[in-house]
């Protein structure tokens, strides 16, 4: 009774995890939306150090009252994943200006092939024929959906070439620290986000107005756009710890796969709020193939041999020959 009330727990906090964050991701990515086409605040990479710099209020908040507790981080460790995770926000950001629309979308599928890799080759991951299948099939709705135009150049191409492994590798980083040091979410946010606000603020300007050739600070600043600047830093903050937390619970790939959803549900909310012109046939088909994969990713996944770590301990020569047919056995019944 006591492993059926555990597992019914796990269940719902996992649904309430990613309900976060689609919600606060949703929700953010609408809010910029709005701040940026009707507004007209071009400054991406400035605008995630404040959402990072309002992150870093919270967790010295939450130090203050006792809800996170001091933990360590080693400073190899931390300075890895910054520099991962700035590479990722200012390639993102280059990769968008010097390509199409459509190649850079393909670049942001290609993340989880790669963040596939990643878990294969660090973490001897293994992953059945259904779950493989299951990832191309989401693969192919979102590409449907959000592939139009196609063309591509060299400095495009490096541009996300960085961008893709920087994001594979930051989000990577994220479940492997959190396991390295048996860090919480929270404990690891409150490690990450005042160096990623100071170096986003430093660089960010000067990224901002390369970009854009325009200045951050002689930008007419309104009551509504300051509105909008404020909600969008107050929504990142949930969706910087919901990252972690859904990161922390799943893995990297599972969080790429299922959160393809947010690209749906983007899709659908840019129709009814930005006009209905981008709504025909082939992106409707694209959404529903879409969520059909995720449906059956999330059943394969999570079926014995569906996705597994495989972890091989060093056995006494005694018990050497036992255990390798022992294992054997377990790889053709998982598998």
């Amino acid at each position: 009774m006591s492993s059926v009330s555990k597992a019914d727990r796990k269940a719902t906090l996992d649904v309430a995890s990613w309900f976060f964050n689609v919600v606060t991701s949703v929700g953010i990515i609408m809010v910029n939306k709005a701040l940026m086409a009707t507004y007209g605040f071009s400054f991406a990479t400035t605008l995630t150090g404040l959402h990072f710099a309002t992150t870093t209020l919270l967790t010295v908040l939450l130090r203050w009252q006792g809800y996170i507790q001091d933990s360590y981080l080693p400073l190899p460790d931390l300075l890895k994943f910054v520099l991962f995770a700035n590479f990722s926000i200012v390639g993102m950001n280059v990769s968008l200006m010097w390509n199409s629309v459509g190649f850079y979308q393909i670049a942001k599928l290609s993340m989880i092939p790669v963040s596939c890799f990643l878990e294969v080759v660090f973490d001897k991951v293994r992953y059945s024929r259904d779950t493989k299948l299951s990832i191309l099939v989401v693969l192919l709705g979102v590409a449907v959906c959000t592939v139009t135009d196609v063309s591509v150049n060299i400095k495009g191409f490096l541009a996300a070439v960085i961008a893709v492994w920087s994001t594979a590798l930051q989000q990577y980083y994220v479940h492997f620290l959190q396991r390295k040091h048996s860090l919480g979410s929270f404990d690891l946010l409150g490690h990450t986000a005042p160096v990623q606000a100071a170096s986003l603020l430093l660089v960010g300007p000067f990224v901002d107005y390369w970009l854009t050739e325009k200045k951050v600070y002689a930008y007419n600043y309104t009551v509504i756009s300051m509105f909008f600047i404020i909600l969008s830093c107050t929504i990142a903050v949930g969706t910087n710890l919901s990252q972690f937390i859904c990161i922390g619970r799943f893995t990297a790939v599972s969080f790429q796969v299922l959160g393809h959803m947010k690209t749906i549900l983007v899709l659908i909310l840019g129709f009814i709020f930005f006009g209905k012109e981008g709504l025909n046939l082939h992106v409707i088909l694209g959404m529903i193939i879409a969520v059909a994969g995720m449906i059956w990713y999330g059943n394969a996944s999570s079926k014995p041999g569906g996705k597994e770590r495989w972890i091989y301990s060093a056995p006494s020569n005694k018990s050497q020959k036992q255990d390798e047919l022992s294992d054997s056995t377990e790889t053709d019944e998982r598998v």
